[in-house]
């Protein structure tokens, strides 16, 4: 059964998680493509929306966006996903993987595209908050 390493990355604040996804968990995932957006109950994080942006097989081969398929293509490159070209022009036939996800995909990269709406509330209390605390604690001292 397929096994995957799943990273969610959130934009917002730069940070990311990983989440392993084993037997019955991990097959909602199969078949899903590159750019999909997907709910994110699937990996554990309810009520959020999450996009599908890359990932890399059990050899380490990189998924490009526009190889179509599940298989490994041997393509020619001239930047991007799996090739950075030292020239202008410069050119190269490369291994990668296609867009599609299947069992022989180990690592799957996703962004946080939407998150709950509460969350976004409470972190707004939370940082009025804070300026409040900020403010309350400073001193308010006369120089003489």
């Amino acid at each position: 059964m397929a096994k995957f390493k799943v990273i969610v990355s959130d934009p917002e604040n730069g940070k990311s998680k990983m989440v392993e996804l084993e037997e019955t968990r991990a097959v909602p995932l199969i078949g899903r493509k590159i750019g999909e957006i997907i709910d994110g109950s699937v990996v554990g994080l309810p009520a959020h929306k999450l996009q599908i942006t890359g990932g890399s097989d059990k050899d380490g081969f990189p998924m490009r966006p526009n190889v179509h398929g599940g298989v490994r293509r041997r393509v020619i490159l001239g930047g991007g996903v799996g090739f950075n070209p030292r020239g202008k022009g410069e050119r190269k036939r490369k291994t990668v993987r296609g867009n599609v996800i299947t069992d022989e995909i180990v690592q799957i990269n996703m962004k946080i595209v939407e998150k709950p709406k509460q969350a976004k509330m409470a972190k707004e209390k939370k940082k009025k908050e804070e300026k409040e605390e900020e403010i309350s604690e400073k001193p308010t001292e006369k120089p003489d």
